[in-house]
């Protein structure tokens, strides 16, 4: 069984950093690209970012400027794992990030079509006080 399984969310204060995971099982993470969502509380669930299977090209959502320069994705093919760097958090960060994993390439639509990915993880949530 295909699973993600996300980690690395909780509570900080505003200007601190989180490392979020994603691990694989069941299926092989390098052979897929990854998208980050986020969905902040009450609203809906938006892509941030996709990284191709390569890792050579990561693409961020026409919504997501503002995590340009603090958010950064990278994997670690050996664990299975992806990890999304995220610095300088600011209260409007807050909401639950999920991973998701599709083909090879990120798509069209990837950050608002949620059929294009094949797996999803359970969530993490981070929470950035003021």
């Amino acid at each position: 069984q295909s699973r993600l399984v996300e980690s690395g969310g909780g509570l900080v204060q505003s200007g601190e950093s989180l490392r979020l995971s994603c691990v694989a099982s069941g299926f092989t993470l390098e052979r897929y690209a990854i998208a980050w969502f986020r969905q902040a509380p009450g609203k809906q669930r938006l892509g941030v970012l996709c990284q191709d299977s390569s890792g050579r090209n990561t693409m961020y959502s026409d919504s997501s400027d503002s995590v340009k320069g603090r958010f950064t994705i990278s994997r670690d093919n050996a664990k299975n794992t992806v990890y999304l760097q995220v610095n300088s958090l600011k209260p409007e960060d807050t909401g639950t990030y999920f991973c998701a994993a599709t083909g090879l390439f990120c798509g069209g639509g990837w950050a608002v079509n949620r059929n294009n990915y094949d797996v999803w993880g359970q969530g993490t949530q981070v929470t950035v006080s003021s």
